[in-house]
């Protein structure tokens, strides 16, 4: 729910109100009206002013907390056109009644032009309340919505950017290289496997830049082509086993996702021969792909470009108003992302 600061709002709103209409509806009135019932209208348009200035506000606020959000604007706007009637006559009964309480209205019932008259004046003031507040609240929530998606635009352009820039830095291609140049003499069959997985991982990347959602299956095909390429640096120190359920396979979630997972795993843990590290990528049963390493933390600061877990979950906040979850503990460290529909 935005929060809107109104206070001088809700002080001047009314004031101005009443000179308005009194300058627009009833100057007639001013020019000709004696003193006595130039302060009674004083007094009965800006106390009543205020009072239906301020139960129209907290009828209006509550109705955006029953409805809120700009895809319920349709039933806010209903809600509110149905209580219209009962608050526009209400505020005309109202004010007639403070006159005869004043004594400046000698009749106990208003004639049909009086009545005529009042309505349309409370229709136009109730007409302000609601485009005041109504309007505001669904100007805040445009502009949030659209500070949310030039956000996460950012952020997937950052990430694909840094995710491109760790995979084309020097020491990646040198390995490559290396690996592939070793795989073309002991293995041309090899070799060629490694040129189609590189050339698989650069089309992913390539493509994901026009997606906001990809399917899981098609995030696990860009692993295994990303797996066996980490394999040619680590060879039998990195295990990355995947066990998924068929019909997760449809879901959605952020392109590079796993990718950013495994790499934080790499990025972070020591991987020796004797000491291999297993990345675990599976589903539950609630719907969540879970990313589990076993913990073998490399000693000293990791130097780190800031994108990862952290990048993630922004994106889960702004794509689906949900969190990831992170659990660091009994020797694994465990990251559940959700998987949209």
């Amino acid at each position: 729910m935005i929060r809107i600061n109104d206070n001088r709002l809700n002080w001047f709103g009314p004031l101005i109100l009443f000179i308005f209409g009194h300058v627009f509806f009833r100057l007639g009135f001013w020019l000709e009206a004696p003193p006595t019932a130039l302060f009674h209208s004083v007094l009965v348009g800006i106390g009543a002013g205020y009072l239906f200035w301020h139960l129209n506000r907290t009828i209006i606020h509550q109705v955006q907390r029953r409805f809120p959000g700009l895809e319920l604007t349709q039933k806010r706007l209903g809600m509110l056109l149905l209580l219209t009637p009962l608050l526009v006559n209400g505020a005309v009964f109202f004010r007639f009644g403070l006159h005869i309480l004043l004594g400046s209205r000698p009749a106990l019932w208003l004639g049909p032009v009086d009545y005529t008259a009042s309505l349309g004046i409370q229709l136009f003031y109730h007409f302000v309340y609601f485009s005041v507040y109504e309007g505001r609240y669904v100007l805040l929530h445009w502009k949030e919505t659209y500070e949310e998606k030039e956000d996460l635009i950012k952020a997937q352009w950052q990430t694909r950017f840094n995710s491109l820039k760790s995979q084309v830095n020097p020491h990646f291609l040198f390995n490559s290289l290396n690996a592939l140049s070793a795989l073309i003499e002991e293995s041309p069959a090899q070799a060629a496997r490694f040129v189609d997985e590189l050339s698989n991982m650069y089309r992913y990347l390539l493509q994901a830049n026009d997606e906001e959602l990809v399917m899981l299956s098609t995030e696990l095909k860009f692993i295994e082509s990303y797996t066996h390429l980490l394999q040619t640096r680590y060879g039998s120190g990195l295990c990355v086993r995947t066990a998924v359920y068929e019909h997760y396979l449809t879901r959605l979630l952020p392109p590079l996702t796993l990718q950013l997972l495994v790499e934080n795993a790499v990025k972070h843990n020591v991987i020796l021969a004797n000491q291999p590290l297993i990345i675990e990528i599976d589903t539950t049963e609630t719907g969540q792909l879970r990313v589990r390493n076993n913990l073998q933390r490399k000693n000293g600061r990791v130097l780190s470009n800031g994108v990862g877990l952290s990048n993630i979950a922004d994106k889960y906040r702004m794509l689906a108003q949900t969190d990831i979850i992170i659990q660091d503990g009994d020797g694994h460290f465990t990251v559940l992302v959700p998987l949209l529909n």
